[in-house]
Formats: C-alpha cells, structure tokens, sequence
C-alpha cells in the first residue's frame, strides 16, 4: 500500500473528528441519499386505498354475523385481520422507506407525512368523517332530531323561556321605599335611591357575596330621591328629588351641575330660568349626551344643557282642553329622541316635537281617569308602541299611528306610588310592571304581558311590599326591582344573563381585618409611652418628705362643719343655698311675737346716739313743735259718741 495514501487517509479522519466534536455530529464525506418522493407519494396512496377497502370490507362482515346472531366471532375475527393489515401496511412502508445498499447513518431532510391524494374519487368515497354535533344539513337525520329540533325552535320563539328569573340575589338599601334605580349602559353599576333621601353605589365587579355599596350620601339633604338614571356614557347620574332643582353627579358621586331655581312670583312659566316647584320625574337624553329631561308641579317640562346651569334650554307647557295650567307626572324621551311625552294629572297623554315647544303633536285626552298620577311612560324598542303606567290601576299600550284610542288594556294592577314602572323586554315581545299592596295584606308581584295579545304569562313574587321601580336592561339580560321595604332585588339566569350579578355571587366573603375583630379598643395616651412616662421613685422616705415640701400635698384639710356653717362654708347637711336657709329658719329660736316691740328695741339706741339718718338732716330738718291738749279738749274727747253727733 502507498504509504502517502494512508498519510491522506489518516489526516482527513483526524480532520473529520475534528470537526465531528466541534459540530456535534458526524457524517462528513459520506454520499447524501436520494428519494423520489413521487413514488413514496403513490405508494402511500395506495397503501391507503387499500387499508380503507379493507376496512369497509370487514364492516360490511361484521354487520352480516351480527345479523346472524354471530356477534363474538366476527369481533375477534375483526381484531386479527386489523392486526394483519397494521403488520402488513408497516413492512410495505418500511420496504419503501428502507434502502438496502447503504447501513450507515442517513444525511438529508426528514421523512414526509403521509399524504392521501386528493385527486382520487374513490378515496374520498370511502374515506368519510363523521358528522359534527348539531349538524340537520344531511337528509338522513333521525326523527328524534327533529323532535328536538322542532322543541328547541319552540323555546326560542316563546318569550317567556327568555326570562331570567331562576337565580336572584338582594341588596339591602335601607328601611324605607326604594323609589329610583339606576343602571349604567355598560352593566357595570347599579345606583339607588329611597324616601330616606340617600343615594346608594354599587359596583357588581368590586362586591363580593356580603353584597355591600360601596358609597352612600345625600345628595339633595332632606327631600326623597325620585328619579336616577346614568347618561349614555355612563360617566354622570341625573338625580331627581323632592325640590325644585335637579342634580348631576359622577360616577362617584361628586357634583358636576345643579340646574338653576326660577322666580316663584313671575306667572309665565316660560320666562324663568328653572323650576319653582317640586319635580316629578327626569331622564337623559337617548342620542344627545349633554341633553336632559325634568318635569315639575309648576306645570311645565324643562329641557337642560349639561354646560349650561344658568338657565333652561326649551319650556314645553301642558295644557288642559279648556287651556289651564295642569301638572306633569311623568316624562320621557322617544328612542330616537325627537319626540317628549309627558303624562299629567288630568289623565291626558301630551306628545310635542322636541324642536316645537308650542303645539303638542299627539295628544290623547282620556288616556286615564282624571285626577289620578300616570306614574311611567315607556317607548318600545321599535319606537312605535308607547306604555303607559296609570294611576288608576291600569296599564295601557298605545300605537303612535293612532293616538286616539289604547291597543291593549291591563286592569287590576295596584299602584299606590307616584313612580311605578313599566319597561319592554330587551326583544320587545314582553312588557313588565310592578303590583302594589298594602302592609301585611300579601306580595308585591312583577308582572309579564304578552305585547301582542297583551294576556298575563308569567308572574314573580318579589316580597311583601309593594313592587315600585323595575329595570330590564338589554346588555345583562337582569332584571332589577326596587320594593316599598328597602330592598333591591337582582334576578338573572346564569346561562341567559351576562356579568353583572353573575360577577359577585362567585366571589367568596372577605375576611375581617383584625383591628375590626378586637373585643375591646385600646386607648393609647402619650404619657404611657415610655420616653415620656416619669421616673417611678424607687424610695417612699425621699417622695414623702418631697411631699412635706409642698405646701398643696403637706396641707391639712378642714375638719367638717358642725352646726350652722360659718366663714362661707356650708355645713355637711347640704351643699346648696337652699337646704342651708331651710335649715337656719327651722333652728332659728328668736321670738317675734311681738312685732312692735321687736321694731322699737333699737329705737332708744337711735334717739340717742343717731348715726346713719339723723346726722344727714341735721341742718335742714326742723324742730317738731306738738300743741298741748287743753282740758276742753280732753272731755270732748271723753264724751260718748252719740252726744257728739247731736250736737
């Protein structure tokens, strides 16, 4: 052998090595194989084709002994040819993927997945995967499908299986009537207010299962909250009270505007700059966000400008048939926000264009009895329908295209509040209201109408007061209900409804922090710390002569009053002024019983020895100079009495 040729030999393995440990694999030098992925394709074709004939083939078997009653046999037979085919599909696959001329490592790509052609009609005859759940494209489906089917349909289409009413959770208010509820358009928080003039905030994602607001005050001091409601945004609150000027908060109950306060003394209505009496009701409005809506006893509804407090933005006058002055119970804006209505007291229903103050578009004049509050006017979601909520038991559905008569008439329905409601479900195919009754004489019930046959399908018993606010909204499909006893209730469906309520009822109660769990407070003065307490002296004979030292410790005290007090003290029988006079007068022992005496026992003392009032008149007083009495004198006096009258 060249030994040259073995020097190269040798050199390029140590070079290989090399470079083997530096790349962290070997192989260099060695011829790549090739693969002609054209036949690994048409044989994985094939080898698939031929596995699903197989298979169908067996099907086809074991369906026929089942048949005959030959079920175990055709199961084991079935098993051994899967395990015949697997065996014999992985040797023509390895036969394939193996290469008899080459036992060393292999260099080049990877292996491709196996591909089934798509271009072969029979395969994708054979080959077939099954149907997802729910599918009713194929014509071969069951009958029991289209039972469910046809159930499930009918589900959808009636309105009541939309009501979300299996699950209910309850915020404690107060005491006293919840009369305005609030929900933002997101969902996210709920506001109520009550007769007890307090305006509660609750936010459903921040609670837990303690249910507790997060914020409570009084925004209008002592009169009763009468309406609330979020704008479209969701950042301010209207808040309607028992005055005569509205509010408009944030969404932390800080004041951002308080509407104005007309001029009670001027007769036109028109010509002041707010109310000036008590307001009845209010609301945003639905497309404009700077815009709202109150309405008063001084007989006019008031439109508003967010930006500008100083005065009103339009005046809308009800009137009567015969042109007199009548109050607002109520109003409303129309979905699209052109139209405001207004219920009054006379029982009429008063529609104006929102750009024409003067001249009422739509106006019913016996919507309800006169004399009785419409307590709610609600639009439908359509913009056609408007409901209106009576005073006088009723609830009543009107078409705009006929103003003239009502379409569906509810009687029986007790309303004892100026402020009960009446809202259309989110599909517009339900209409809710609440039921009044009086204490101790039964429940407050939510209502549902059909709103094409206006028949009563569904009822909830809420408590037992009366049912006064209800809040459908769209978004979380809940309702809330505000009660005459404090309570608002929540109602969802955990699979209809969305967030809200849903958000704090999986929330654990927090723990009490532990400062709250002490039985007893700990009152901490500045002299118990140590730095500043005093010296404690370790002998008594040192504090004692200390003490002799000081005329305040070392002074004896006065022995007690013994007998009538003296020297200013009073005596140990009393403290007081009185006990001590009572007590001197009842030991006083001197004897008057003779009072003239008693005046004159001085007077000898005075004559002769004047000190305060004689010396004072020394010079000035004159000398008494007395007549004698002659003796004439002395037996006329002496003579009976009637011998002088004869004379």
């Amino acid at each position: 052998m060249d030994p040259n040729k073995v020097d190269e030999a040798s050199g390029k393995m140590s070079g290989d090595g090399d470079m083997a440990s530096v790349m962290g694999f070997s192989g260099f030098g060695k011829k790549a194989r090739t693969f002609d992925l054209d036949a690994i394709f048409e044989q994985t074709r094939r080898t698939a084709i031929e596995r699903s004939q197989r298979m169908l083939d067996e099907r086809q078997k074991d369906s026929q002994m089942e048949e005959e009653g030959e079920s175990s046999k055709s199961v084991n037979s079935s098993v051994q040819r899967e395990k015949a085919a697997a065996t014999t599909s992985r040797k023509q696959e390895s036969e394939s993927s193996s290469d008899s001329g080459s036992d060393s490592d292999l260099i080049g790509p990877p292996l491709p997945p196996q591909h089934t052609a798509q271009d072969d009609d029979d395969a994708d005859e054979r080959v077939r995967l099954p149907h997802p759940p729910g599918y009713r494209g194929s014509p071969a489906h069951s009958d029991d499908d289209d039972d469910e089917g046809e159930a499930q349909d009918d589900d959808d289409d009636n309105p009541v299986k939309k009501i979300p009413d299996t699950h209910e959770i309850t915020l404690q208010h107060g005491t006293k009537t919840v009369s305005a509820l609030g929900l933002d358009p997101s969902g996210a928080r709920l506001v109520t207010g009550g007769y007890d003039y307090d305006v509660r905030f609750w936010d459903f994602a921040g609670m837990d299962q303690a249910l507790q607001a997060f914020r409570s005050l009084q925004p209008c001091e002592c009169h009763q909250i009468r309406s609330l409601q979020y704008s479209i945004t969701g950042d301010v609150i209207l808040v309607v009270s028992g005055n005569a000027q509205a509010k408009v908060l944030d969404r932390d109950g800080f004041n951002v505007m308080e509407c104005i306060k007309g001029d009670q003394y001027i007769v036109d209505m028109a010509n002041t700059k707010g109310h000036t009496a008590m307001l009845n009701c209010g609301c945003w409005h639905p497309k404009i966000k700077e815009e709202f809506l109150t309405c008063s006893n001084d007989g006019t509804v008031r439109t508003w400008d967010l930006h500008s407090e100083k005065k009103h933005k339009s005046v809308f006058k009800p009137r009567t048939l015969q042109g007199k002055k009548v109050t607002p119970t109520c109003c409303t804006y129309s979905r699209d926000g052109k139209l405001i209505a207004a219920g009054c007291q006379d029982g009429t229903i008063q529609i104006w264009d929102r750009n024409l103050s003067v001249h009422t578009k739509f106006h019913c004049r016996q919507a309800h009895i006169p004399g009785s509050d419409t307590s709610c006017l609600s639009f439908s979601y359509d913009g056609m329908t408007l409901a209106s909520r009576g005073g006088d038991d009723t609830l009543k559905t009107w078409d705009l295209r006929n103003f003239r008569k009502p379409v569906n008439v509810a009687n029986g329905l007790t309303n004892y509040f100026a402020m009960t409601d009446c809202c259309f479900s989110p599909d517009d195919k339900l209409l809710v209201t609440g039921t009044s009754v009086k204490k101790d004489e039964g429940n407050g019930k939510l209502v549902f109408f059909d709103r094409a046959s206006f028949q009563r399908v569904y009822e909830i018993e809420v408590t037992n007061a009366s049912i006064v606010r209800c809040l459908w909204h769209p978004k979380l499909n809940q309702i809330m209900v505000g009660t005459g006893n404090g309570l608002a209730k929540v109602y969802y469906d955990p699979v209809k409804s969305h967030r809200g309520a849903k958000l704090c009822v999986v929330k654990s109660q927090r723990k009490e922090k532990q400062a709250e769990t002490l039985t007893q407070d700990y009152i901490i003065t500045p002299h118990a710390l140590p730095m500043f307490r005093e010296a404690r002296q370790r002998s008594t004979r040192k504090q004692l002569e200390k003490d002799r030292l000081d005329p305040k410790k070392s002074h004896k005290p006065e022995p007690p009053v013994s007998g009538p007090g003296r020297g200013g003290r009073v005596a140990a029988h009393g403290g007081t002024l009185s006990s001590f006079i009572v007590k001197n007068i009842a030991l006083d022992k001197t004897d008057d019983s003779n009072p003239r005496e008693a005046i004159l026992r001085h007077a000898k003392a005075a004559s002769d020895n004047p000190y305060w009032v004689a010396p004072a008149y020394t010079q000035t007083q004159p000398e008494p100079v007395f007549a004698e009495d002659s003796e004439e004198d002395e037996e006329a006096d002496k003579e009976p009495e009637w011998k002088k009258r004869k004379i």
